[in-house]
């Protein structure tokens, strides 16, 4: 189940970098077409895995203590990954596919996160996850806005940044009112 969601991920990582360049080349309508190709990344990946499990192991034919023992090894394989809600989410997934939802126990799905992503390290620009978790409480909004634009390492340069993000935020602010 973690190869189906690794692959997923992998791909879906291939496919959002290619998002930056479409972005700094206003290729909006292959932008368009690529987050529709994204979201169906994910039902792909569901797929695939299921049935291999269903091949290799006979997954749903397998008793509910073995649904247990391979939540409990799922749960040891998050503990260095760098996705670990997303893997999470993989499986409940893959998991009420192959029950079928008729033998779906919340001891099978993960309801809350096994593992904290608090402490993943989030900054580096070598690892570039898929997302990232921005906690506003240790900036003001601004600020957190400004390193969430400078994160994605746009070529372009902005005319002013720091204003943008205000704009941004009265933006947010009166959608919220």
């Amino acid at each position: 189940m973690m190869d189906g969601f690794n692959r997923h991920y992998r791909l879906f990582r291939t496919e959002s970098a290619r998002a930056k360049h479409r972005f700094e080349t206003a290729d909006w309508h292959g932008q368009q077409r690529a987050q529709r190709e994204r979201i169906e990344f994910y039902d792909l990946r569901v797929k695939e895995a299921t049935a291999r499990l269903e091949k290799e192991f006979r997954a749903g034919e397998q008793p509910m203590d073995v649904w247990q023992q391979i939540k409990l090894h799922y749960i040891g394989q998050l503990v260095d990954h760098h996705q670990p809600e997303l893997a999470e989410t993989f499986f409940n997934s893959v998991t009420t596919k192959i029950l079928h939802r008729t033998h779906f126990h919340n001891d099978f799905i993960f309801v809350r996160p096994a593992v904290s992503t608090e402490y993943i390290e989030n900054d580096e620009i070598a690892a570039t996850p898929t997302y990232r978790s921005y906690y506003p409480s240790h900036d003001t909004l601004r600020e957190t806005i400004v390193r969430m634009i400078d994160n994605f390492q746009l070529h372009l340069p902005f005319d002013n940044l720091e204003r943008d993000a205000g704009f941004v935020l009265q933006a947010m602010s009166a959608r919220l009112a």
